[in-house]
């Protein structure tokens, strides 16, 4: 598979592109006011102790306040048989063989702590950090407090595993845990070598000054996301990383000076006219992955809804007929959408629950076939993702690292008409809504004359569309009403005023759905 990074680079946005085969398989978004936290290191001062949650909270001098579980202390380490039990980025949200400690036996309000942020505010919830500090090299992963090595899973050669392991156990400084990253596969002893001396090296400097400062403080910074990108994923199978920026250019060739010289000649300088997201046919690309439904290439599509505490993906034929029978056109659709789907969670970076509703399969071989080849392609994904088997349903679960906001909403807000719904009120339910209201003022029996403004499609739709039957409204009801328009108002709002031009929305304006 041919790999190739593009980057684009201004002062208020960075965005990179990895393309696969020359199509768009990952979108890296960070802008200058909205930098990630993700890997930064605090001394922070505990807020709260909650046994019953066993959790506390953590000041660290952000806007929100961190959130540590107990499976996240210091002490949690402990109940790790070995640390390949650790994925390769230091992860540690996978669940522990033994329970984890009580917190409240560990930790008490005001305590200053070391922490780092594993997780990015997302929502109203706050960053998720760990006590489990771990500094990423370019081939091992360094973690303080830890006495074992551990090789990424990635790495499934044995021979491999255990000559990397025997290198980065001599290599162990006193006090701290090793783990290989999968970039280390092949690599000798200099090259573990010197990225084990720079990690020790960090962290020293790390440990002096978190002594030195007081909580709440910032002691250590990630790289910024280009820089940790080159460090992640430039190895011998990128082709190529282009960028169109001549500051961050000369950053990652030092960086790659000191680590990797010998990649250095795969970067190169994008000096052309034409913007370098035009040139790679990427912007188009972009702009499809905000849209709910995707095309599969023989006719069927998926349909991608986000709802507050997981994703639905839904597979249909669309305008796939087949050729053979119905059993082996749905098979087809959703061997399609099995290599589909795993590429728009990269592509939109979509993490936590995902429900992946197949259309029904009656052979149960076909339904193997479907879920190992989901599977085949979650493989690609640096993000740690787990799918189950299909349940009677048809449904598969599945669950995607989440780290950050996914790009739908990094990129938008909700609609100001329908607040998220996606939905607003037809016409002829807000015709519903005005004969509801004019009932209620004529119960109110105090007024013969009132105001009613609405959104200006609305109040078209009463003029031209449904004017007789607004005429009949007022006959009935003995009620003359004023109607106007108002651009300010949304589709689903009605204000209501007197001939005295008190406002009585608020007694005679129902609920309706969507408003």
């Amino acid at each position: 598979m041919k790999q190739k990074i593009v980057i684009n680079a201004d002062s208020y946005e960075t965005r990179i592109a990895i393309l696969e085969d020359d199509e768009l398989a990952e979108l890296l978004v960070e802008r200058a006011d909205q930098r990630r936290h993700v890997g930064d290191i605090y001394k922070g001062r505990v807020n709260a102790v909650l046994p019953g949650m066993q959790a506390a909270f953590v000041d660290l001098g952000l806007p929100k306040t961190g959130f540590l579980h107990a499976s996240d202390l210091a002490e949690s380490l402990s109940d790790l048989e070995d640390i390949s039990e650790l994925e390769e980025n230091g992860d540690r949200s996978r669940r522990r063989r033994a329970a984890a400690p009580k917190i409240e036996e560990h930790l008490k309000k005001g305590q200053e702590i070391l922490v780092q942020i594993t997780k990015e505010s997302i929502g109203t919830k706050g960053p998720r950090v760990t006590q489990q500090v771990s500094l990423p090299g370019r081939f091992c992963v360094l973690m303080p407090g830890v006495e074992h090595v551990g090789v990424s899973r990635r790495i499934e050669e044995r021979a491999e595993r255990q000559r990397i392991k025997a290198i980065i156990g001599d290599l162990k400084p006193k006090g701290v845990g090793l783990i290989a990253r999968t970039a280390g596969e092949g690599k000798g002893d200099p090259d573990f070598a010197a990225d084990v001396k720079h990690l020790n090296k960090l962290w020293q400097r790390i440990d002096r000054k978190a002594s030195a400062v007081r909580a709440p403080a910032l002691v250590h910074r990630e790289l910024e996301m280009t820089a940790g990108l080159i460090r992640d994923l430039f190895t011998d199978d990128v082709d190529e990383v282009l960028i169109d920026d001549k500051d961050s250019f000369a950053e990652i060739q030092a960086y790659l000076k000191a680590v990797s010289p010998e990649l250095r000649d795969r970067v190169k300088l994008f000096k052309d006219r034409e913007p370098i997201f035009d040139a790679f046919a990427i912007e188009p690309q972009i702009e499809k992955t905000f849209e709910r439904k995707v095309w599969l290439k023989k006719g069927g599509y998926i349909c991608i809804d986000h709802a507050e505490a997981l994703v639905a993906i839904d597979v249909n034929t669309g305008r796939f007929t087949g050729k053979k029978n119905q059993e082996e056109t749905i098979f087809r659709t959703n061997m399609e959408a099995a290599r589909e789907v795993p590429r728009q969670l990269r592509l939109r970076d979509i993490g936590g629950i995902i429900v992946v509703d197949f259309i029904d399969m009656e052979v149960e071989a076909n339904k193997r076939a479907v879920l190992e080849e989901l599977r085949k392609e979650l493989r690609k994904d640096r993000a740690r993702t787990k799918a189950f088997a299909v349940s009677d349903l048809g449904l598969i679960e599945m669950t995607r690292q989440r780290e950050r906001s996914s790009l739908l909403h990094y990129y938008t807000e909700d609609c100001p008409h329908c607040g998220g719904l996606g939905k607003v009120p037809s016409p002829e339910t807000m015709l519903v809504k005005l004969e509801r209201l004019m009932r209620r003022v004529r119960a109110m029996g105090t007024e013969k004359r009132i105001t009613v403004k609405v959104a200006p499609e609305i109040a078209l739709y009463f003029v031209e569309q449904e004017g007789r039957r607004f005429a009949e409204l007022e006959k009935r009801f003995r009620l003359q009403v004023d109607l106007k328009d108002d651009p300010q108002l949304k589709r689903g709002e009605m204000r209501v005023f007197t001939e005295k031009k008190l406002d009585i929305s608020k007694q005679v304006v129902g609920a309706v759905p969507g408003t």
